[in-house]
Parts: C-alpha cells; sequence; structure tokens
C-alpha cells in the first residue's frame, strides 16, 4: 500500500559504524611517540597505488594511517611495525575505492539531504547541537566538507553491499523451520557470543604453494596468540578481514548466526580460550572467545489496530487544495450517513480501495507518523477528520483494538535475520574478492620508498 512508510533506510543501519568513523575523527591527536609511524611529509605527492583509472597518493595514505593510529591507540592495541600498518590501511583504502567506483558505475548516490539528516542524528547522538557539532569539527581541525564525504562514502557503501546481499541472498521459510528446530534440541543452544577473530585470506586462483603460505602465516600468527602477545596486536599484524586495525572484533551475535561447523567448536570454549587454525572456503580462521550470554526469548506484546481509510493523492494532475476539498466533500458525505466501505472503493485512490480501503491489522510504525497518530486517538468506529500524509489526504476509520502476542512472529523474524547475516557474510566476501580480482591494482609502496 502506498502510504505504508518503508522503514529500511540504509544509513540508519549502518549508523554504529558512522559513529565510530566520528569517534575517530574528533578523537585526540596522535603523540610523538605514535607519529613517527607516518613517514615525513614529501615535497611531492608520490603516487602510492593506481586502482582503474584512480590513483591514491603518499598524503591521502598518511592521513588514512594517522586514522588508523589513533582508533588502535583509543582501543589500547599496541601498533604493528610500520610495513604491516602501511600494507594493511593501504589493502583498505583499495578496497574502499574499488567499491566506489563500482558504486558510480551502477549509479548508487546519496543525496545532501540524506547527508544532512544522517550529520543531525550523529550530532544528537552525541548530545550536541549543531552548531556545538560544528564546533567540535572546527576545534580538532576536521573540515566539515570533509566530514561530510567520510559520511556520504560510508552510506553508499553501505548500500552498495545491501545491494548485493539482496541480488544474491534469499531465506525460505524452510529454512527458518530448521533453525528454530535445530535451536530447540541441539546442545549448542541459541547463546549469544562476542569473539574476536583473525581471518587469512585464500582466493581460488592461488595454487598449492600460495594456499601452504597463507597456512604459514595463520600458524604464525597462532604460534604469537599462544606466547601471549595481545589478540588486537596479532590481529592487526596477520589479519586480512576488514575490521584488522579495529582488533578482529565480532560484537555480540547468536551463536547459530556462525554456521554449524563454528557453533559447535565455538560452544565448547570458554572465556578467554583460542580455538584452533580452522580452514574454510574463504580461508584460515582463528577465533577466541570474549564472552557468551543466553539469549532470552521475551514475550512481546503490542497494540494492534484494525483500520480502513480512504486516500485521495496529491501529484502533478492533482494540488493539496484540489486533494483537500475532494476528501472534505467525501466527509460530509460519510457525516450523512453513507457507507465508509462504498465510498471507499468508488474514491479512494490507494490500492486498498478494492477491499473497501481494509488495510488489516497495523502494528506501532506500519504507518507514516501523521497517519498514525490520528489513528491512535479514535475509538472504535470513530472515523476521523481530513487528515494529511505525505502521500495526500486521508479519512480513517478505526474498526477495533487489540493487543497481541507477536513473541512466535519476532522469533521467527529473528531467525531469519540469522539465517540472512551467516549468508550475507559469505556473499561480501567473496564479492569483495571478485571485485578485487576484476581491478586493475598496482601498488608503489617499495618505489615510493625508495623517493
Amino acid at each position: 500500500m502506498a502510504f505504508i512508510e518503508n522503514h529500511y533506510s540504509m544509513h540508519k543501519r549502518n549508523y554504529p559504524c558512522i559513529l565510530l568513523l566520528l569517534l575517530v575523527l574528533i578523537s585526540t591527536h596522535i603523540t610523538a611517540q605514535e607519529t613517527e609511524f607516518i613517514p615525513a611529509a614529501k615535497a611531492i605527492d608520490h603516487i602510492v597505488a593506481v586502482v582503474n583509472e584512480d590513483v591514491i597518493t603518499r598524503q591521502e595514505l598518511d592521513e588514512a594511517i594517522k586514522m588508523a593510529i589513533e582508533r588502535l591507540q583509543l582501543q589500547g592495541i599496541q601498533l604493528p611495525d610500520q610495513h604491516t600498518l602501511e600494507s594493511q590501511v593501504l589493502e583498505s583504502i583499495v578496497s574502499k575505492r574499488i567499491q566506489l567506483q563500482h558504486a558510480q558505475e551502477v549509479g548508487l548516490s546519496v543525496s545532501e539531504s540524506e547527508i544532512d539528516e544522517t550529520v543531525h542524528r550523529i550530532a544528537e547522538q552525541n548530545n550536541l547541537s549543531l552548531q556545538e557539532f560544528f564546533s567540535v569539527l572546527e576545534k580538532d581541525g576536521i573540515s566539515f566538507n570533509k566530514f561530510r564525504e567520510e559520511i556520504r562514502d560510508e552510506m553508499i557503501l553501505a548500500r552498495l553491499k545491501e545491494r548485493e546481499i539482496k541480488q544474491q541472498v534469499n531465506v525460505t521459510e524452510g529454512e527458518v523451520d530448521n533453525l528454530l528446530r535445530t535451536q530447540e534440541t541441539s546442545a549448542v543452544g541459541n547463546d549469544e557470543y562476542r569473539l574476536a577473530h583473525i581471518l587469512v585470506l585464500v582466493s581460488e586462483d592461488m595454487n598449492s604453494n600460495q594456499i601452504q603460505q597463507r597456512s604459514q602465516r595463520a600458524d604464525m600468527a597462532l604460534a604469537k596468540l599462544k606466547e601471549g602477545v595481545e589478540f588486537a596486536q596479532v590481529a592487526a599484524e596477520f589479519s586480512d578481514a576488514a575490521d584488522a586495525t579495529k582488533g578482529g572484533i565480532i560484537e555480540w551475535r547468536p551463536i547459530a548466526q556462525m554456521g554449524p561447523a563454528f557453533a559447535e567448536m565455538l560452544s565448547s570454549l570458554q572465556p578467554g580460550e583460542l580455538t584452533p587454525i580452522v580452514q574454510s572456503p574463504s580461508g584460515f580462521h582463528i577465533f577466541k572467545l570474549l564472552g557468551r550470554r543466553v539469549q532470552e526469548v521475551q514475550t512481546v506484546v503490542i497494540d494492534q489496530t484494525h483500520a480502513r481509510h480512504i486516500l485521495i493523492k496529491i501529484n502533478e494532475l492533482t494540488s493539496v487544495n484540489d486533494a483537500k476539498l475532494k476528501i472534505e466533500q467525501l466527509k460530509k458525505r460519510l457525516d450523512h450517513g453513507e457507507n465508509f466501505e462504498e465510498i471507499a472503493r468508488l474514491y479512494s485512490e490507494d490500492t486498498s480501495a478494492s477491499s473497501g480501503g481494509d488495510l488489516g491489522w497495523l502494528s506501532p510504525g506500519d504507518t507514516v507518523p501523521d497517519f498514525e497518530r490520528t489513528m491512535n486517538a479514535l475509538l472504535p468506529g470513530q472515523i476521523s477528520e481530513p487528515v494529511q500524509s505525505q502521500f495526500g489526504w486521508h479519512i480513517i476509520q478505526v474498526l477495533e483494538h487489540r493487543s497481541q502476542d507477536i513473541s512466535l512472529d519476532r522469533h521467527r523474524q529473528t531467525a531469519r535475520q540469522e539465517i540472512r547475516d551467516r549468508k550475507a557474510d559469505v556473499v561480501i566476501q567473496e564479492w569483495l574478492r571478485q571485485l578485487r580480482d576484476q581491478a586493475y591494482i598496482e601498488l608503489r609502496l617499495d618505489d615510493d620508498h625508495e623517493h
């Protein structure tokens, strides 16, 4: 139905990522000890990588290294050696550049108003007015335009990945049924786990010698962990995962989301323990269990409303005033006792017209705010005055209110999301590998060091 609100918003879903970006951007300045990791400024801004027809400069790399150092320092993670840090940060820039180029090719973009909304939300989350937020950025020497560009990039990347997930990931009701049955009968259960991980990637085009070298790299990482080196430090040095310089942390997620093989292995660990090296099609994994908690099944009861409506749309042919005049005329006919259902069938411009304007049972958030506020104020049988929303002018009639236990629906929803997230992890990893394989990439770090 046209007036039902679309709740899904990519930048809202990825809001924690944007907040982390803010945290890094306005974090404390790096210390003198840390600056030794950043090469001295050069008279000429050398090219350190070529990505298709684009280039990455030494200045860009240095700025990204500075941010990575600040992030590691905020998390209390010991810095890897300069070469490792440079290589990992450059690889992350290359990956981001490839994705942004692909987004441009497929026509993905973010509007200025969407960026404005996100900036407002970030300011609110930090308990700052917009002006105070600008002052914080200015005080820390951060260009507001640069900040907006970072926000734009993060939103585009999130939408690009979601686009790929929508195209490739499908969850059937049978899969949901199977997961729920497994959770009921499995000894693993459905507890939530917080993990740290290291991933040493392999690709399909690697020969046996290259795969053996990757295996040895994973062995070296595990050996360091067993020697007592901090996991975050080893992840920063050895992991190929996108979160390598962020400690390799996988925040709380249901164990079932990890897949049967990983779930069984992780369920036997105690907090602080490591897994052996585990091989999967994507590479070699090492996990550390940071915490485990019981995922409680909660009873969820919500208030629902059975309603119907008549909609006169506002568009190129019908102005706001014309739509309002039409809806007022229909309201007069209803006031004189004409049948709501018949009027809706004849005049409503919503897809619900064929069913007499019947919208079925509506839950909180199913409709746009103006519609919902008016609907919630009505008693059963009562008809509203004309109310305007972004879609046009409505007349609403409430048929019935009820409290509904949606625990089972919510449980299935959660299971569906767990399956989707698990599949999405695999899809995105493979998609990123394919994007990189298809791109022309020339790394010039070694040449740059000779200057």
